[in-house]
């Protein structure tokens, strides 16, 4: 079912948010995505179709931006996908209150208040397309923590249980959901020791590709009688 409404994809400028917004603009949806820095890319997505947005989410005052211009621009929407994301450790972190502050801002307080912020809008989209949808873009270490990334995994875990309290709130007219993905795709830099390592994690051993998550989205949007759970695309990995 396409959505006549926007959906709003954050992080929408790299790898799987990137992959989500031409597939679904492909479909016809009508897309909303936001970028942090200014890339090649963008220029490109804006002559296809899309509408982007730069926002940063890892200041409130950047929260507090972004909402005023959907507000002002939009009447409706049809869904929003968290996407936007930090990935930073502990090893070597001289400020470990502060990179504990800034995963929770990213990951919880942005989502947290965007989604109280379009809740009227998501139940207008909702009533003009059938349904509306927020999905979280989670992490399979939400399952069994990290030593490594403690401050991540902690923040990853409390988006995932804003999963079930905003889909008991929305309920019937928004659908909230999680995706839950270990390793989707490498970046250009890892090595071949780090590669092999990252795949004999999981019992599928392979690089599935940004397309995995793109489907399992889609899936999603699609469906029409799923709230409150999490997709876990983790190759068997919690098997391994």
């Amino acid at each position: 079912m396409t959505r006549k409404m926007p959906i709003i994809i954050t992080g929408g400028g790299q790898r799987l948010g990137l992959a989500c917004a031409k597939a679904l603009v492909a479909q016809g949806y009508k897309v909303v995505i936001t970028y942090r820095r200014e890339r090649e890319d963008i220029a490109i997505l804006e002559e296809q179709g899309i509408s982007c947005i730069q926002a940063d989410f890892s200041t409130s005052s950047g929260v507090d931006k972004f909402i005023k211009v959907i507000t002002d621009q939009y009447s409706a929407l049809g869904g929003i996908i968290h996407n936007a994301s930090e990935w930073e450790s502990e090893d070597g972190c001289l400020d470990t209150a502060l990179l504990m502050e800034k995963m929770w801002q990213v990951h919880v307080f942005a989502p947290y208040r965007i989604n109280l912020a379009f809740e009227a809008l998501l139940c207008a989209g909702s009533e003009q397309d059938g349904q509306a949808d927020i999905i979280h873009m989670t992490d399979y270490v939400v399952e069994k923590g990290s030593d490594k990334h403690i401050a991540y995994s902690a923040s990853k875990a409390g988006l995932a249980n804003l999963t079930c309290s905003f889909a008991k709130r929305f309920a019937p007219r928004i659908k909230v959901n999680s995706i839950a993905p270990s390793l989707l795709m490498f970046n250009s830099s890892d090595d071949v020791e780090y590669r092999n390592k990252a795949l004999n994690k999981s019992l599928l051993r392979k690089e599935p590709g940004e397309q995995e998550g793109v489907r399992a989205i889609q899936y999603i949007l699609d469906s029409r009688y799923m709230t409150g759970r999490t997709l876990s695309l983790d190759g068997g990995r919690h098997l391994a």
